[in-house]
């Protein structure tokens, strides 16, 4: 859930949902043609439906006329056929209405995710650390696809019904004041009731869109780590909270439908009240001679036609309610800050040209503006150079490379790669200069081909033998009964230590000057740490490699060891001097060459 929304108060949320209904009209004017065509066909259509009641009339005036003389058969059928055209142009317009309702609201849904997709590429990391991955993705799909069917199909029956009961109150007064009074009269509750029920019950959906984000949430950290929920027989913990939301979810559900709910049948019984008082005034005044037998028949169509829009405006009142909500939640992501703009960088590092540089200057950063983390870095790396950043847990080191590629922006300082600040690069070009094995695994449903060429068309079959030769992957595939085009899925045919081998296959095929990597051996044994260490070797041979690494085994030949403690450098040197200095370093390592005896 988003933080803070829980704690707003009722200002602030009647705000932001004037703010989500503003943005989706915003949203909407692409559309604004279409839909107003539409709208046009959905008002046509009821207007010609109305016009039905006052033929009608004339028929029955005609046929009571007759009994007591001659029934004009002849002008009968005329009215009829003409009765019968208007309701089938009434159809074709309504037909045509929805057809352009659901063809532009598919497109506006389209555009949206497409849309949310570009916003997800252009949100800080920061925004994706506060808030679970469940519930970014309900936004994307629930939340979307309730907006987009409740636009199809509420929008055009809003605009049908508001016409209709417009024209029809018009329709009434016109035909005779007396009896459009009785029925504006006896729905007036209905139309309190209505906006009673509406002001009520909105609050629970708007609780119900962010609980499904919740739950979704809840689901997606549960099903990411369902080994470690079965080991710690978490069980129980997981049951019992998923409980909580989903029983929070029934109850917003249950309370919303509820009071939506009631809308419907009283609508109802307010139409059947109204129908009555109708027919009551109509006799009389037909026993005074006041009007005729057809205007009551109109009337009675024309009660029929005034109520029936306020089952179905009550009804669309209902789905409106859960669409507000929804679009509360995708605009307010879409409002989200994004990275800063970089369409003013214009500087440009190739990777040929790119001679392997980099220096930290003064740097100072803070994931909170009150809390520094790291405090005053200064290095200076030369090309080909291979820097081991070692520290304890929290010591900084993800945060440094986190840094040098630009997921964050530094505070204060700069960071230089050939003598070229990081602050006038774009991130997609520093990106392109680096190779980052990552500690985490990240394998696709696709091909090994596909995971191992991702995003780098050009490379060859050969090419990537060659490079799984190298990491020791080669033997292996070629077990499998497809090979190299065998389809991996998410828990299958690979182990957790193969998977680590193919990215780091994956990161050999990409070839760039600068190469990351973030405890990469973490998920292998030891002896396959060895063939992957001498995979790294060849890796890091002509750049500039920067290694965190809680093995210390596996940064010995490193040329520039980094010992960080609290944001700090506080050693610096070769194994052989850190060793020698019997300082942190020393202390750490040695702690795990103990373990290891």
């Amino acid at each position: 859930m988003h933080p803070g929304r829980r704690g707003m108060n009722n200002n602030e949320k009647a705000k932001d949902f004037k703010k989500s209904i503003k943005n989706l009209i915003i949203y909407c004017k692409p559309y604004f043609m279409p839909i107003l065509f539409a709208i046009i066909l959905a008002i046509i259509s009821s207007i010609l439906s109305i016009i039905g009641p006052d033929k009608l009339r004339d028929i029955t005036n005609l046929i009571s006329e007759g009994i007591f003389t001659k029934i004009n058969l002849q002008e009968i059928k005329k009215i009829s056929l003409i009765l019968l055209l208007i309701y089938a142009i009434s159809a074709i317009f309504g037909y045509i209405e929805q057809y352009i309702m659901a063809v532009v609201t598919n497109k506006f849904s389209k555009e949206l995710r497409k849309e949310i997709t570009e916003k997800i590429n252009n949100m800080p990391l920061k925004y994706f650390d506060q808030n679970s991955y469940g519930d970014i993705l309900s936004r994307v799909t629930n939340d979307v696809d309730t907006l987009s069917m409740t636009l199809n199909q509420s929008l055009g029956n809003l605009v049908s019904s508001v016409t209709l009961l417009i024209g029809s109150i018009i329709m009434m007064i016109v035909t005779n004041g007396l009896m459009a009074l009785t029925a504006i009269l006896s729905s007036l509750i209905g139309f309190a009731f209505m906006i009673i029920i509406i002001s009520r019950s909105q609050k629970y959906f708007s609780r119900l869109q962010d609980e499904i984000g919740e739950l979704n949430g809840h689901i997606e950290e549960m099903y990411a780590g369902h080994n470690v929920v079965k080991v710690y027989n978490g069980v129980d913990d997981a049951n019992k909270k998923f409980k909580n939301i989903n029983d929070r979810i029934f109850d917003n559900v249950r309370k919303g439908q509820f009071l939506s709910g009631l809308m419907h049948p009283f609508m109802g019984f307010i139409g059947n009240f109204g129908y009555v008082c109708v027919c009551i005034v109509g006799a009389l005044l037909t026993m005074n001679n006041t009007i005729d037998f057809g205007v009551i028949v109109a009337f009675m169509l024309y009660v029929r036609l005034f109520t029936n829009p306020l089952s179905q405006i009550a009804q669309a009142s209902s789905s409106l309610q859960s669409c507000a909500a929804a679009s509360e939640r995708v605009f307010e992501f879409l409002d989200e800050q994004e990275m800063v703009k970089e369409d003013n960088l214009t500087k440009v590092l190739k990777k040929e040209d790119v001679s392997g540089k980099v220096e930290f200057q003064h740097v100072k950063f803070g994931y909170n503006e009150d809390k520094l983390i790291i405090k005053d870095f200064n290095v200076s790396v030369n090309k080909g150079d291979k820097i081991a950043i070692v520290g304890e847990t929290g010591a900084g080191k993800t945060t440094i490379v986190n840094l040098l590629m630009k997921f964050y922006d530094i505070k204060d300082g700069d960071i230089l790669i050939d003598n070229i600040s990081t602050k006038e690069l774009t991130r997609k070009n520093i990106h392109d200069l680096f190779i980052m094995v990552l500690q985490d695994t990240w394998v696709f449903e696709g091909s090994i081909k596909e995971n191992i060429r991702y995003n780098k068309p050009h490379v060859t079959d050969k090419q990537i033998e060659d490079v799984c030769k190298v990491v020791g992957l080669h033997h292996f595939i070629k077990t499998l009964p497809q090979g190299y085009n065998t389809i991996l899925y998410d828990n299958d045919t690979l182990s957790q230590g193969q998977k680590q081998l193919l990215t780091i296959a994956r990161g050999m095929i990409k070839d760039a000057p600068f190469l990351i990597l973030d405890e990469a051996t973490s998920s292998v044994d030891t002896r396959t740490e060895e063939v992957v260490q001498k995979a790294m070797d060849k890796l890091t041979e002509g750049r500039t490699s920067f290694i965190i690494a809680h093995r210390l085994s596996t940064i010995k030949n490193a040329n520039l060891i980094l010992m960080m403690e609290d944001g700090n450098i506080i050693e610096t040197g070769t194994h052989e001097e850190l060793l020698k200095l019997n300082g942190k370093y020393a202390k750490l390592y040695n702690s795990q060459f103990e373990k290891t005896e």
